[in-house]
């Protein structure tokens, strides 16, 4: 689980740092590493499918006195077309996509949405830098799979 909250982490580094000001870094960098933090109480989900993780990793972050705004992305990495995601909440969970080579364009969507700019400029603007990103899926996978989550 280390290795995928690194590889996260490392994502969402470039991401904020491409977006600029107008995102909170730090808190979008503690998602990035803790997103996935439920998966300790939900071990079937390391490689398997589930989401039983995210309100456990939620609850586990509140229960050790993680604030509201931080603890949150455990809870919405998931749910990232709900209506009260936050900006930062689109970008963990677009970094939890993108750095397997997974785009969704409806995510992308949201994100581009948010971002300040004529529309269909910054939806282009987007998709070269995710591209980008997800070019380097295969030695982000690759370093991965050399901490294996089971014995």
């Amino acid at each position: 689980m280390g290795a995928h909250l690194r590889v996260v982490h490392d994502v969402v580094v470039t991401l904020t740092g491409w977006v600029g000001p107008r995102v909170d870094v730090p808190a979008v960098l503690f998602g990035a590493a803790t997103h996935d933090i439920g998966k300790i109480l939900h071990p079937n989900e390391l490689s398997g499918p589930g989401s039983a993780h995210e309100l456990a990793g939620y609850s586990l972050l509140r229960s050790r006195g993680v604030e509201e705004s931080l603890a949150r992305f455990a809870r919405t990495h998931g749910s990232w077309d709900a209506a009260d995601v936050t900006f930062e909440d689109l970008l963990v969970t677009l970094a939890d996509k993108v750095w397997k080579g997974k785009r969704l364009p409806e995510l992308e969507q949201r994100v581009a949405e948010r971002l300040d700019g004529p529309p269909w400029e910054t939806f282009l603007a987007l998709d070269d830098e995710l591209e980008r990103i997800a070019s380097g899926a295969d030695a982000r996978l690759a370093f991965q799979a050399a901490y294996p989550t089971s014995g």
